[in-house]
């Protein structure tokens, strides 16, 4: 396997050029015909790209040489949600996004999931966004289309915090047709809530390159008002 190559097409799609990345693994393929982890990169730019029809094909190729492939398998189930010519809608996120840090970051799955075809659009690394109503935190794509909701319990924590100025950043974190998994991370903490976490920090959901010294207890502290919920 050609790693410069390969480690330059993965830094093409990390950028969002994926007719780059197209055009790299395919150089890769000319040479190694059955690079299973080329192929599965191939068939992710072609649906970037719009090619739906050529990305399923290069899918069905590598469960041809590795019938077992999760990525492949993934890859068709999420793509039955799509039509001709639709690709995803955001570029990949640096995966530094997904460092956690006690007390401002937390990994969630989404309740009351929305569309599979809305969810068939989105992949992991991509950017969302938080909805607050009356009574419940709701996340959205980057054009409104509903993805899921947030527990009550942490939909009523949060919808204070942002009151209070609080701003939070939301990453898919792992996808498929029926469910989300998120990555909420706090990116600004108002003044008045300075020893306030915006989640509690007695468990931390590890991601596996969360160094364990990064974990620590601290006390959770009560928004008022927030019993009343």
């Amino acid at each position: 396997m050609n790693t410069d190559l390969a480690q330059e097409s993965i830094s093409l799609a990390l950028s969002g050029n994926w007719q780059g990345a197209l055009k790299i693994n395919e150089e890769i393929l000319k040479n190694e015909p059955s690079d299973v982890d080329a192929l599965n990169r191939l068939a992710r730019a072609y649906s970037e790209t719009g090619n739906l029809k050529k990305a399923k094909e290069t899918a069905h190729k590598v469960l041809k040489i590795d019938p077992f492939n999760t990525i492949a398998t993934k890859a068709l189930e999420k793509w039955k949600g799509l039509k001709k010519g639709e690709t995803y809608s955001q570029k990949p996120s640096n995966p530094h996004y997904f460092l956690e840090e006690p007390g401002k970051t937390k990994i969630l799955t989404l309740i009351h999931a929305g569309s599979p075809k809305v969810l068939a659009k989105l992949d992991s690394g991509d950017e969302i966004h938080l909805n607050t109503h009356a009574h419940r935190v709701c996340v959205q794509t980057e054009d409104g289309k509903y993805i899921g909701r947030l527990p009550d319990d942490l939909s009523a924590r949060l919808r204070k915090l942002i009151q209070l100025g609080n701003t939070y950043q939301v990453i898919v974190k792992s996808v498929n047709t029926h469910e989300a998994k998120i990555f909420i991370r706090e990116t600004y903490r108002a003044p008045s809530l300075k020893d306030v976490p915006s989640f509690s920090t007695e468990r931390i959901d590890y991601v596996s390159f969360t160094p364990p010294e990064l974990v620590h207890n601290k006390t959770e502290f009560q928004i008022e008002g927030e019993e009343e919920e």
